[in-house]
């Protein structure tokens, strides 16, 4: 390269963008798509750790990823070139890298991870606090570089068991998910949002503790929560027969055991899942059955448990990055009686998809290699820094050996809509099923291509693989392909998923994943001024800011309406909407109007084409009965699905109990009872350290102290306590006093003296106003507005102000919408809490703390 390209190119890597130039560059790259726009330019634009934009528009985006992958590939015969990967690229047209990779490769501001997913455990089962405080170090390593992580809680041993130490018997499997999902919220700090997966067997003792441990509010708020379902016991759920739970689980002499009806755990499941939309359901036989890598279990790639969404069943230290395909873009003459679907194109595409993703993981390398120099030249000693680095040198091993991918697909929806499919159909199954079988067939036949060229990954063996179903089925499609792999072997040890492509959903402006769309038509609104000229005030909000109503069509539902001959732009009625509605390929093909049963039955049709999993969710009305819900778990595992979530709309709003035979009590005594539970909720505010003591009654809290933690003053709790209670005790000048108190490690209680007192007086003031406002039974949410509504002039008490609200906020019931909530990326009303953050259900935006 000549001196002067050199320096121009130098120029452009440093050229930044205001934020107000680049969005309108992107919003007119997405033809007015503001929603596309404003979640480009805040998830995925290159910017440093002072907010500086280095890119203006996806298309600097897809050149970066672009140049790297070329790059790469300069390392093999017959490279693809620059050119080649940014024509697939571009537009966000036909290859779609997932959020990880897209927003990691070649940003040169970062030290992190390309993976999407991980999945951690210890060699062996061991249940050791060692081996479990090891795990909790561990998956607070990788969320800190934003991934996703999965363990499974199985090797725990039940509670009760005999230990050899000062407790002498075992606390069993909910401490620990408590510890794991704090761990998660911890690392949630100013936006990030940990995303962890919490599994366990059917068979453990300790199951229905573990099924019931999210039903009390605010509970393992950090993690999601799946519970690994065998045949054994699904066929005594159908047969009616009792099934055995024994530790150790897989054990031929175990060291426990006991009879349980099967049928009444499994109505457990059934009711919580239909109640809160957790637990989700993993059929563990047929994950293991159905796992090409389970073939090498021996060797370290046993299945262990899955990423946060399903997709991705992993060993321990594996990980794995996604990429999708857009399958629109196959559609030629969309909508018309001419629509066709270009297999040719599109199985080309795949290949190249598939010798992308294994470039992708030379990065990946790279990056690891980059973390791992970053540990080294940490200040902390050797000691501190080993799990760490023991960690990445663990998953660089598997990423290299393995060399695992996770190419996918979006927009099945509008596919199907295109080639005037209705999605849920026996003809639109059918066809979904040879797509996906096309995929796995091309992208197969990709990995054999690249060992002949490349090396085959390093422990492949066809002795090991000749049973497997998912082998088998490729050898009864495609007898050539499966002898070249026989003789060549594979580059990649498993190539295939299918993810929720959310926000990624947006840039291609389809329909997300395997999903159908979610409406075809609705409504947003747009803040106005309401003296401006020719404004139109359809809404006025509880604060007194007036919005405009207006009509957004899903973008392929506007494409439908050309091809029909019909002006979009043009203003409609309701009804006039309606009956659009019912003309198109979208009609009864929403996700909450497609056959429930029909949806479940193409996931298990579509499983039998894809190597590792399918995230889906089975949406279902409010007034559904339970029985619904057992009926389509049932139907999955016979339909060869290996997860099935279900949810029920609203069903994450409400005060959830732990124990059915206690009455949901909504009221608050006036008279405060002498002791209170009390939760400890820590977190910083201005990069000082605070702490919140939260009297709870009846689970929800009655009372709030909180200020900042002084060493001085005594307000240090060690780190694991985050449970006690609040005692009210009277001092001899007749007023009262709070005490907190604490049972330590050897089972002594130990007490704080004077909570009223240890922090500043003007916080105990403030304090006592919002703990009479809790006493007296306002919702948590409306709490939560009136403590950020309160206009306070020290800067103390705001920062105090603050610290009580994003306390309060944990207890807010997952689903509760927020009132008048306006999101600020795409202007939607669907604003929720989630596990106290802020939740725009439309655009998938988060806002914490």
């Amino acid at each position: 390269m000549e001196v002067q390209e050199q320096k121009q190119q130098v120029k452009e890597m440093n050229e930044t963008f205001n934020p107000e130039e680049a969005f309108q560059a992107t919003f007119k790259y997405f033809n007015g798509d503001e929603l596309a726009a404003r979640v480009w330019l805040n998830k995925y634009a290159l910017k440093d750790s002072y907010g500086n934009i280095y890119e203006k528009t996806p298309d600097d985006m897809h050149r970066r990823i672009a140049s790297e992958i070329a790059r790469v590939e300069k390392n093999y015969p017959n490279p693809l070139s620059e050119e080649e990967i940014f024509a697939v690229l571009k537009d966000f047209k036909y290859i779609v890298p997932q959020g990880s990779p897209m927003s990691g490769i070649g940003n040169r501001f970062q030290v992190a991870s390309l993976s999407n997913c991980f999945v951690i455990g210890n060699d062996g089962d061991s249940d050791s606090y060692g081996g479990i405080m090891k795990i909790d170090q561990e998956q607070v390593q990788l969320m800190k570089r934003r991934g996703g992580v999965g363990h499974d809680l199985s090797h725990i041993r039940p509670k009760g068991s005999p230990v050899k130490n000062s407790a002498l018997t075992s606390t069993g499997i909910v401490p620990f998910m408590e510890r794991y999902s704090n761990s998660t919220r911890e690392v949630a700090q100013d936006g990030r949002r940990g995303a962890l997966m919490l599994s366990v067997s059917v068979r453990h003792p300790d199951s229905e503790d573990f099924i019931d441990a999210k039903m009390e509010q605010g509970k393992v708020t950090g993690a999601n929560v799946s519970v690994k379902m065998h045949d054994e016991f699904m066929q005594a759920v159908v047969d009616g027969t009792e099934f055995t739970q024994q530790y150790p689980i897989n054990s031929k002499n175990p060291s426990y055991s006991k009879s349980i009806d099967a049928g009444k755990l499994w109505g457990k499941i059934v009711h919580n899942a239909w109640k809160s939309a957790e637990p989700g359901i993993l059929f563990w036989d047929t994950i293991e059955r159905e796992s090409v890598p389970d073939c090498y279990a021996d060797l370290g790639y046993r299945t262990v448990s899955t990423n946060p969404c399903g997709e991705i069943p992993l060993c321990p230290y594996d990980s794995c990055r996604l990429l999708a395909i857009n399958l629109y873009s196959y559609v030629e003459n969309p909508f018309t009686e001419k629509a066709t679907f270009n297999f040719e194109l599109f199985g080309k595409h795949v290949a190249m998809a598939q010798r992308m993703m294994d470039d992708i993981i030379d990065l990946e390398l790279e990056k690891i290699d980059a973390i791992l120099e970053k540990i080294d030249e940490d200040p902390e000693g050797g000691e501190i820094k080993r799990v760490e680095r023991n960690l990445w040198t663990n998953i660089r091993k598997k990423a290299e050996e393995g060399r695992r991918t996770g190419v996918g697909i979006t927009a099945e929806g509008d596919m199907l809509a295109g080639l005037n499919l209705r999605y849920g159909t026996d003809e639109a199954i059918d066809f979904s099923v040879e797509v996906h079988k096309t995929i796995a067939v091309e992208a197969y036949r990709s990995s054999v291509y690249m060992a002949k060229d490349r090396g085959a990954f390093e422990i492949y063996d066809k002795e090991r693989e000749l049973k497997n179903p998912f082998i088998l089925r490729l050898k009864n499609a495609d007898e050539s392909l499966y002898k070249e792999m026989v003789k060549y072997g594979r580059r990649n040890i498993a190539c295939l998923t299918i993810a929720p492509t959310g926000t990624t959903s947006l840039m291609t402006q389809t329909t997300s994943g395997i999903e159908p769309v979610f409406m075809p038509v609705y409504k947003r609104r747009r803040k106005v001024n309401p003296n401006d000229k020719n404004v139109r005030v359809d809404f006025v909000d509880e604060i007194g800011d007036s919005w405009e109503e207006f009509v957004v069509f899903h973008h392929k539902f506007v494409t439908w309406m050309e091809a029909n001959g019909i002006n979009a732009a043009q203003h409609f009625t309701n009804e006039e909407i309606e009956a659009l509605v019912k003309k198109s390929p979208y009609y009864k093909a929403t996700s909450n109007d497609v056959d429930w049963l029909q949806k479940v039955r193409m996931q298990g049709k579509v499983q039998k084409w894809v190597d590792h999993s399918i995230s889906v969710t089975v949406n279902l009305p409010n007034d559904v009965p339970e029985s619904l819900v057992g009926e389509l778990y049932i139907e999955a595992w016979k339909s060869g699905c290996k997860g099935c979530t279900v949810y029920r709309d609203g069903s994450r709003s409400g005060v959830l109990l732990s124990n059915d035979t206690k009455e949901e009590k909504t009221g608050m005594p006036e008279k405060r009872p002498e002791e209170l539970e009390a939760e400890v909720v820590r977190f910083q505010n201005n990069k000082e350290k605070w702490i919140a003591f939260i009297g709870l009654y009846n689970g929800q809290p009655y009372e709030v102290f909180t200020g900042i933690v002084d060493d001085d003053e005594g307000i240090l709790l060690p780190k694991s306590v985050n449970k006690g209670v609040i005692i009210k005790r009277k001092e001899e000048d007749g007023s009262s006093r709070y005490d907190f108190q604490f049972c330590n490690k050897r089972g002594f209680k130990t007490t704080f003296e004077g909570l009223s007192y240890k922090f500043d007086k003007e916080f105990w003031n403030y304090a006592k106003l919002i703990s009479g406002v809790l006493r007296h039974g306002m919702p948590i949410e409306g709490v939560v507005n009136l403590v950020a509504g309160l206009q306070l002039d020290s800067e103390n008490i705001n920062t105090w102000k603050n610290g009580v609200e994003r306390a309060l906020k944990k207890y807010i019931p997952n689903g509760t919408k927020v009132k008048g909530g306006i999101c600020n990326s795409c202007g939607s009303e669907h604003i929720i809490y989630q596990e106290g953050c802020l939740i725009c259900q439309s655009c998938g935006t988060s806002k914490c703390g």
